[in-house]
């Protein structure tokens, strides 16, 4: 069993029965579950002071024991506040005498990014202790394709993509596309090149998704790709006002502008249902008629 320790650097947990819903299902499974007392933390919308936000990822350094899985309680918004403050060195030299299994997403993702432009160390897109941990029915697929992701050396992600025939192999990044893009200009965006890129967000209308797609675009970033791989895009739905113009057009139209192609469908973001990924690790991605398929290696994982 593993030891789960808890950080909140973002967003008050408004769902305090689902965190702690989580926890017990942890418990329950024989996990061992520290640092519970941040739960309930709180300073305006913020999970708890920046000193406190920041000394949970600062205080990382020191954790000691191996098979520390670091689990975000949730996301919302206040990581982009911590990034200057953040102990990068320290992280990253603890991560080469015994790396920490970090996950999250969301909000999470600038600290996650920030992370691997600066020092190389790979972390885990993926679930959270209340949005997931913590949903009313825990998600079989979610669960299993977290611990697949951290307990094998190498392994593999299956899904019915859309997407024209392609074959490519690069390292794996991206996550959150809204905190990606607030990260361009910045120390803490990786510059990655043939890259395989895998986006998500949540509640921004297709068109705020366009436009953040062309800022990368426009920077020059996505053409760099060998692939982009498109997450769920929850809450996106068009109006009466759009005619027509929907998620789907707007993919159409950001293939018309690469090279590159663009594959869809992977259950990976903010839905119950995700996947779980290794940022930084080598991917090789191949998509034909049978469907999509992710094969990823490299990362660090649990210690049998």
């Amino acid at each position: 069993m593993s030891q789960f320790h808890l950080i909140a650097p973002s967003g008050y947990c408004i769902n305090q029965k689902a965190a702690q819903r989580g926890v017990q299902r942890l418990l329950e499974s024989g996990h061992q579950v520290e640092n519970q007392t941040i739960i309930p933390r709180r300073q305006q919308r913020f999970a708890g002071t920046q000193a406190q936000r920041l000394d949970d990822i600062n205080g990382l350094v020191n954790l000691k024991g191996e098979n520390n899985i670091v689990l975000a309680v949730r996301g919302g918004y206040g990581a982009s506040r911590l990034l200057e403050s953040i102990d990068w060195a320290g992280l990253a030299k603890r991560q080469q005498q015994d790396p920490l299994l970090i996950c999250g997403h969301s909000d999470f993702t600038v600290i996650q990014l920030g992370l691997l432009a600066l020092h190389n160390v790979m972390t885990f897109s993926g679930p959270m202790l209340a949005g997931n941990f913590g949903a009313p029915e825990l998600d079989a697929f979610t669960q299993e394709h977290f611990w697949r992701a951290l307990r094998n050396p190498t392994f593999s992600i299956e899904w019915q993509g859309n997407g024209p025939d392609w074959e490519c192999e690069g390292l794996l990044w991206g996550g959150n596309l809204a905190m990606l893009v607030s990260l361009i200009g910045t120390p803490w965006l990786p510059d990655i090149d043939d890259g395989i890129l895998v986006l998500e967000d949540i509640n921004e209308h297709p068109f705020r998704v366009e436009r953040m797609l062309l800022q990368l675009y426009h920077a020059g970033i996505l053409a760099r790709q060998s692939a982009i791989v498109l997450g769920s895009f929850s809450g996106s739905a068009p109006n009466e006002y759009d005619a027509g113009y929907s998620l789907e057009t707007m993919v159409d139209f950001i293939r018309s502008r690469l090279d590159i192609p663009v594959i869809t469908g992977l259950a990976f973001g903010h839905e119950q249902q995700t996947v779980t990924l290794p940022l930084g690790a080598q991917a090789f991605l191949k998509h034909d008629n049978s469907g999509s398929r992710l094969t990823i290696s490299g990362h660090p994982v649990i210690k049998a």
